[in-house]
């Protein structure tokens, strides 16, 4: 370590998290690292909670991008999973207890012609083991402790599903494109009981996370090279990549001084939406335009040379 602390950073780390761990570990094992390489209390959010069963993409906010966290928990998520067909537990995972058993094997030429049933908009019933509060409970507490959970239907969009591989008899391997909230568990369900059957997921994993993809990710053992020296920036990416599709306009000085402040811009010649605000290619703050009026949704305080020469 150091024997001062690094500069602070920004921006997002994107980690393959590994079955076994859960969200809040996995943002954990960063905040150890970061300690472990010097950089003092830096402030860490992740984009998305992943169950332990599953593994993937697990977006990792320090610093100001954290400011962006709750974007990314609305963004879309790819996920490939396979069906065990024949079994249901009372988790929909291999974590649980056979609640159902069935000898219907469906094949894939009849799992494929079920699928559209299950993409656009659709309604689900949420997985008694999941993190949703019943009465300011979370609901797997109340599962756990033997108690009837009921939860409400929820309207959530697939907007892709298709398989991918079905190698195996009563088993088949999807991947699904899906909106916020969707539980991949209970599609696997609701998918296998409309096949005259049961089932739950053996394998899940993340693929996609907003604009983060797993080419992007990096293994634990990497992040723990991190902690033994390796350099964080080769990983660590701006900023600005968790804003996927907003356009970026730079301000002129007294723009940037205004918008860093907070303060509401006029004429700015921009078009109705929002953007990234940059000054001298630095970001200063996610910003809306509408009829002419631009406001800050966003401020970043980034330490940098935007800030300086009296801005």
């Amino acid at each position: 370590m150091p024997d001062q602390p690094l500069a602070a950073v920004s921006g997002w780390l994107i980690l393959d998290k590994p079955r076994g761990l859960g969200s809040t570990q996995g943002v954990a094992a960063v905040k150890r690292v970061l300690r472990q390489a010097g950089y003092g209390k830096v402030k860490i959010g992740h984009g998305g909670t992943l169950d332990p069963l599953a593994e993937g993409i697990l977006p990792i906010a320090l610093g100001e991008a954290t400011k962006l966290a709750g974007r990314m928990l609305d963004a879309s998520k790819v996920y490939e999973f396979t069906i065990a067909f024949g079994e249901e537990t009372d988790t929909l995972d291999t974590e649980g207890a056979v609640v159902a058993r069935s000898d219907r094997l469906p094949t894939a030429e009849e799992v494929e012609a079920v699928l559209p049933r299950f993409t656009g908009p659709i309604e689900q019933v949420p997985p008694a083991y999941s993190a949703l509060k019943v009465g300011g409970r979370r609901a797997y507490d109340l599962a756990r402790a033997g108690e009837e959970v009921e939860l409400a239907m929820r309207s959530v969009t697939v907007f892709d599903l298709g398989a991918i591989d079905a190698a195996q008899a009563g088993r088949i391997t999807l991947r699904a494109h899906v909106s916020k909230g969707t539980y991949i568990r209970s599609l696997a369900r609701d998918i296998a009981r409309a096949l005259g059957t049961v089932g739950h997921v053996t394998n899940l994993r993340r693929t996609q996370a907003g604009p983060f993809a797993q080419a992007q990710a990096i293994s634990l053992d990497l992040l723990n090279e991190i902690g033994n020296g390796a350099r964080l920036e080769d990983h660590l990416l701006p900023l600005e990549a968790g804003l996927d599709g907003i356009p970026a306009h730079d301000l002129d000085r007294t723009s940037a001084q205004a918008a860093r402040q907070g303060r509401v811009l006029f004429d700015q010649a921009l078009p109705d939406g929002l953007f990234l605000a940059r000054y001298a290619g630095v970001p200063v703050a996610l910003m809306e335009t509408r009829g002419g009026t631009t406001t800050v949704v966003r401020g970043f305080n980034l330490p940098d040379a935007a800030k300086d020469e009296d801005l």
